[in-house]
């Protein structure tokens, strides 16, 4: 993960998801407990900085993009640009979101969260699912993969964790998405109309489904683990 973000038009439009963002600091919330001091591994403009802050969590953030960095010190975050810098075994939980997908040694970078944790520390992680979805909007943004469960487990248990969940999430949007890769000719790009069309329409019901069939399908997957005592 580095250098300049190519994605910022799409990281701008899901400002417009206000229940979704709602829903990934719960899910932050509920994997990490309540550290007093958290990192926001891939903060980009700092949108979920500022939530998981104005929950009491004291997030600290890497951020390679220099421009996304400045705005985020700016508002007060310690801000790194890569996790080889941060301090070694520091953090009670480490969540990352949408992030992971953009690393090429993805192993690597888990070994590097796992350093930054203190023993028991925990581990929050969403990242997009299925290698079938993947789309314009992926390659536009560069991601290098969409996950499955077995391969998001295996590569935790890779990188020295001990995996405690492992499901889908955003079912609805398995479809949503998988009708996006058939029928879009557009460039990837979202606008913030239909992220908020689908965020107040398709997600709340997206959420209902998901209790039921999150060891299936969704669109994204997210995992929980922590570093052993």
């Amino acid at each position: 993960m580095s250098g300049e973000y190519v994605g910022a038009v799409n990281l701008e439009a899901m400002a417009e998801a206000h229940r979704y963002n709602a829903f990934l600091v719960e899910l932050v919330e509920q994997a990490l407990g309540a550290p007093t001091r958290c990192l926001d591994f891939g903060a980009g403009d700092g949108l979920m900085t500022r939530l998981v802050a104005a929950r009491g969590l004291r997030p600290a953030c890497v951020e390679p993009d220099a421009r996304l960095a400045a705005r985020l010190t700016a508002s007060g975050f310690t801000v790194w640009a890569d996790i080889a810098e941060c301090p070694v075994a520091t953090f009670d939980g480490i969540y990352t979101l949408n992030v992971l997908e953009h690393i090429e040694d993805d192993v690597a970078a888990l070994r590097g969260l796992r350093n930054c944790l203190i023993p028991g520390g925990r581990l929050f992680i969403y990242v997009p699912a299925f290698p079938v979805l993947y789309s314009r909007m992926d390659r536009l943004v560069g991601h290098f993969r969409r996950y499955r469960r077995h391969e998001l487990a295996s590569k935790l248990e890779a990188a020295g964790f001990v995996v405690e969940r492992v499901a889908y999430a955003d079912s609805l949007g398995f479809f949503a998405a998988l009708a996006y890769r058939l029928l879009s000719t557009g460039t990837g790009e979202l606008t913030p109309s239909s992220v908020a069309l689908y965020d107040r329409w398709v997600f709340p019901l997206s959420r209902m489904l998901d209790g039921v069939v999150d060891r299936w399908f969704g669109k994204n997957l997210l995992a929980v683990a922590r570093v052993r005592p």
